[in-house]
């Protein structure tokens, strides 16, 4: 069998199993509602990059939102999986076991709008009030913070790509003057990332190379060049000033949800605006009342 018809195989199997689990899922909610009278709130979820990233073979090429369901213990069960939370994969699986629409590759959504169903999924489970600490920045006092997770910004896309249903954008870089295609990176990249970073960390390698590393999986091209032997190359050598242009234009346009709230320190009263500490209990409230 060759290496196409076998993957084409597994994909195949694997898209059974996934109509399988949804139609399970289906049928357990018919027997709520039809046996108990209990329906699961469902929710629309505005996608933040409007489906232009997405090509016209994937269901999400041109939405502009995704219908998911409330949690259940089913979802507190995936949260709880110690296999999930080694793999990095819960919260991939999280979301994937809450969306209602059809066909949607959780681990082919870019980040932005994976974060924008996560937050929607912690809405609709447990409401908007999420809990955390940080430390203060400025005198390092632990400060105890209470966020509303509906004030949260969407931050849509609004820079077209090169063409409409591809992640890819370009930019020209000031130093060299080089044209950059890059692109937003999805779920599956950003959890191999993490995996490569962790197996690193786990064999005592220090990981002093994370800016290099995410570029590594963000550039597609640079100027015209696409080996991806030459640009690693590129990206390791490339002027300082072009890499910190280059960053803060993808973190400018890329399409989210804006994970930032005011903090003001209630022991020094320092203010600044901080991102989301997102720890356990955003899954987990502390003081979560029914």
């Amino acid at each position: 069998m060759t290496d196409d018809a076998n993957r084409e195989m597994k994909n195949s199997i694997f898209a059974a199993r996934d109509a399988a689990d949804r139609a399970l899922a289906v049928s357990k909610e018919d027997v709520m509602r039809k046996d108990f009278g209990l329906d699961i709130p469902t929710s629309l979820v505005p996608l933040p990059s409007q489906g232009l990233v997405y090509p016209e073979t994937d269901v999400l090429h041109g939405k502009d939102s995704v219908e998911i369901r409330g949690m259940t213990t089913r979802e507190e069960d995936i949260l709880m999986s110690r296999a999930l939370i080694r793999k990095g994969t819960v919260i991939s699986e999280l979301i994937k076991s809450c969306v209602v629409t059809p066909g949607v590759d959780v681990q082919g959504l870019i980040g932005g709008d994976r974060n924008a169903l996560m937050v929607s999924v912690r809405i609709l489970g447990y409401g908007a009030d999420y809990q955390g600490s940080v430390d203060c920045p400025k005198c390092e006092h632990k400060n105890e913070i209470e966020v509303n997770l509906n004030d949260l910004n969407i931050k849509s896309l609004n820079v077209h790509p090169v063409e409409i249903g591809t992640n890819r954008f370009s930019f020209r870089l000031p130093v060299s003057g080089k044209d950059v295609v890059f692109k937003f990176l999805t779920g599956k990249e950003e959890e191999e990332i993490l995996a490569t970073l962790e197996a690193k960390k786990k064999k005592g390698i220090q990981n002093d190379n994370v800016i290099t590393t995410r570029l590594m999986h963000s550039v597609v091209s640079v100027g015209g060049i696409t080996d991806k032997s030459k640009l690693a190359n590129f990206i390791s050598f490339m002027p300082a000033k072009d890499s910190v242009a280059l960053r803060h234009y993808m973190d400018e346009i890329e399409p989210g949800i804006d994970m930032k709230f005011d903090f003001s320190c209630k022991s020094c009263e320092h203010w600044e605006v901080m991102p989301l500490p997102l720890g356990p209990t955003f899954f987990w409230p502390r003081n979560f009342k029914s």
